[in-house]
């Protein structure tokens, strides 16, 4: 099986497929400080636990230090497998239509990949994650650029450290948009809030663009607020290790 690890600034996710059938996925927190060994011990007992044989592994990360880590790691324990990290140099088929290619991230890329492979184009990739990012696709597969917005959880986090009678409360959906307590109140600014900077971006970009074939949410936090967009005409969670599973097809 093709082991797929996407490290992300919060989370990293690990996803085993056969052939185009995702089997496993985990999802764990990211420290960049883990070591090699650190990440291996983690790594094999994940895949120990569900008596899983990798044949290959296809990853990409977004945070430096653990970029380094994840490439001893690969060397050290997975070196006698085939092995794609996504860099520069690395055939993904995606075209970066933008002013500095150097400053794209890898699981945009990949993200774009997959997107346009399963849906087509033009279309945008609405990711929930530390940041909200929107990846914008044009109908000939390229990658356009986007936008970057303050995440639903760093968000919460951020009131509830800078107002003095505020605190850290549930991300979730309330009762109603006129919140009746503190937390209420907290819950439905950022969950109406979240969700109506979705729909408004999208729309300026479906404007620009002049078409949209689709608008895909993925990443961990999507499902929190996937009900309230209206602009939202698919939902993928796994959408950065599909299009880290093609990657590894077009190298190895």
């Amino acid at each position: 099986m093709l082991l797929c690890i996407d490290i992300g600034n919060t989370n990293t996710v690990l996803a085993t497929f056969d052939g185009d059938k995702l089997v496993h996925s985990w999802r764990i927190k990211t420290d960049a400080r883990s070591t090699a060994d650190e990440l291996g011990l983690m790594f094999r007992g994940l895949l120990a636990g569900d008596a899983v044989e990798i044949t290959g592994v296809a990853a990409c990360s977004t945070v430096p230090a653990a970029l380094r880590s994840l490439r001893t790691m690969l060397s050290r324990y997975y070196g006698e497998l085939p092995s794609v990290i996504v860099e520069p140099g690395v055939r993904t088929g995606v075209q970066l239509a933008i002013d500095n290619p150097k400053e794209v991230g890898a699981d945009r890329v990949v993200n774009t990949l997959a997107a346009y492979t399963l849906y087509g184009g033009p279309s945008i990739v609405v990711d929930f994650g530390t940041t909200t990012n929107f990846d914008v696709i044009s109908g000939r597969g390229e990658f356009l650029g986007g936008a970057f917005a303050p995440g639903i959880e760093i968000s919460f986090d951020a009131l509830a450290a800078r107002a003095a009678q505020l605190r850290k409360v549930e991300a979730t959906r309330p009762r109603s948009v006129i919140g009746k307590n503190t937390v209420e109140c907290l819950q439905a600014g950022l969950y109406f809030g979240f969700a109506g900077q979705v729909d408004r971006i999208v729309e300026r970009m479906a404007a620009e663009m002049g078409e949209l074939k689709a608008v895909i949410a993925t990443g961990g936090l999507a499902s929190l607020v996937l009900t309230e967009c209206r602009t939202i005409t698919h939902h993928e969670p796994m959408i950065t290790l599909i299009g880290l599973r093609m990657v590894y097809e077009r190298n190895v």
